[in-house]
């Protein structure tokens, strides 16, 4: 039996920081900018399907989604960092969310692929993506806790 998407999104979410084992770090632009006009540059990110979903699985289907990447595939290495971010959520957005709801909460994933993974972006959500070393990832990030999940990257790549 298939689920009714809810009305309103979920205010849980993943942060997937996507890189290669040299710390390439994989960076996709939003099809939309910032309000300010800033290059909207980030990590793939995206709230739960239902609240019941594990965040693991939610983190493999936005990756997926958003960049064409099998989470599973050969050579691929998944992990939970367990962190979480709580932040408000932008004004801009918060008609996406039940009444009330004010703040998210992400998860912090990481992502090894190997080098060479093909990428292929969602047309409607994302227009161009880059690997960058991963400082200079942390610098072009939007957000400041998607900067600062990639400045921890040195200590939960795989060698």
């Amino acid at each position: 039996m298939a689920h009714a998407a809810p009305a309103f999104k979920i205010p849980q979410s993943v942060l997937v920081v996507i890189h290669t084992s040299a710390m390439e770090v994989l960076l996709i632009r939003r099809v939309v900018d910032a309000p300010d006009g800033q290059a909207f540059w980030q990590s793939v990110t995206g709230s739960k399907e239902a609240p019941a979903e594990d965040f693991q699985d939610t983190a493999r289907r936005e990756v997926y989604e958003e960049t064409g990447i099998d989470a599973c595939a050969p050579g691929c290495v998944l992990r939970d960092w367990y962190l979480e971010n709580i932040y408000s959520i932008y004004p801009q957005w918060l008609h996406r969310y039940a009444p009330g709801v004010r703040l998210n909460t992400e998860r912090v994933f990481g992502l090894q692929v190997p080098p060479g993974t093909p990428v292929r972006l969602s047309p409607r959500e994302h227009r161009d993506f880059v690997w960058l070393p991963w400082r200079e990832a942390a610098d072009a990030c939007f957000a400041p806790s998607n900067a600062e999940a990639i400045l921890l990257l040195p200590q939960w790549r795989l060698p």
